[in-house]
């Protein structure tokens, strides 16, 4: 019998590994990514007290138009600028950036240039 490998649980190894090192305090807080095959979501969160500060996603209310008619790396893009401009508001300047395990090329990337172009700094 053929084994398939499992590339969701070899990425959640990943992450874990990754989380052991990544930390978000209430200065830095973490950004997370996690992408789907139709949608990518991404959240600041401050480790310390377990508490989401913002997030955003091709999910979202007020992105839901704008990302019509757009490839999927061009939407991770505007999910990162979204997102940049929520924590801009919340006053958040610096985060700590958690890729969960992906590559980081593609949407994981386009994402990052987003949020970075908005103001955040990583």
């Amino acid at each position: 019998m053929i084994n398939k490998i499992n590339k969701n649980t070899q990425r959640q190894k990943r992450h874990l590994k990754v989380r052991k090192k990544v930390f978000g305090t209430a200065s830095t807080p973490r950004l997370n990514v996690y992408r789907s095959s139709t949608n990518i979501y991404a959240q600041i969160i401050n480790d310390e007290t377990g508490l989401t500060l913002c997030s955003a996603s091709t999910l979202t209310k007020d992105l839901k138009e704008s990302l019509k008619g757009k490839v999927k790396t061009e939407q991770a893009f505007l999910v990162g600028e979204h997102l940049g401009k929520l924590a801009k508001k919340k006053g958040i300047k610096q985060v700590v950036f958690d890729r969960g395990g992906y590559l980081y090329t593609g949407r994981v990337l386009q994402l990052a240039e987003g949020s970075r172009k908005a103001g955040l700094e990583f």
